[in-house]
């Protein structure tokens, strides 16, 4: 059964101004295995644009945004083997979520040159 779905849409340069202007913004949002796998691509901004998408999709899927026993930093999309996006929870994040005894959370992403957007559905 569907406990929550989210979507979110991130316009590329809005992501990248943020990124550029706000010192600790990317250590605050992102995971070190995001942030190592995101410089290491020629077009990052897409990457950490798409990965901020599905990080609030997550939330809204969720249903609480982003609350108390919740981090940006410990919700980290990673690829699979096969290049398939999966959300793993860290931390304080990952104890108050596994109170909640989801079964399964799907995510996917997409981007281009100025936009990313992710959709998750959480299944419980």
């Amino acid at each position: 059964m569907i406990f929550g779905i989210g979507t979110d849409l991130v316009d590329v340069d809005r992501m990248a101004e943020k990124m550029e202007k706000k010192t600790g913004f990317k250590e605050l949002v992102f995971s070190a295995h995001e942030i190592a796998y995101c410089e290491a691509r020629t077009f990052k901004y897409e990457h950490y644009a798409a990965r901020f998408a599905a990080k609030e999709s997550f939330l809204k899927a969720l249903g609480t945004g982003w609350s108390k026993g919740t981090a940006f930093n410990e919700i980290e999309i990673f690829n699979d083997e096969q290049g398939k996006p999966e959300l793993r929870l860290l931390g304080n994040t990952s104890k108050t979520v596994a109170e909640l005894k989801f079964k399964k959370i799907s995510v996917s992403i997409s981007h281009s040159k100025t936009m990313a957007s992710a959709f998750v559905i959480i299944e419980n």
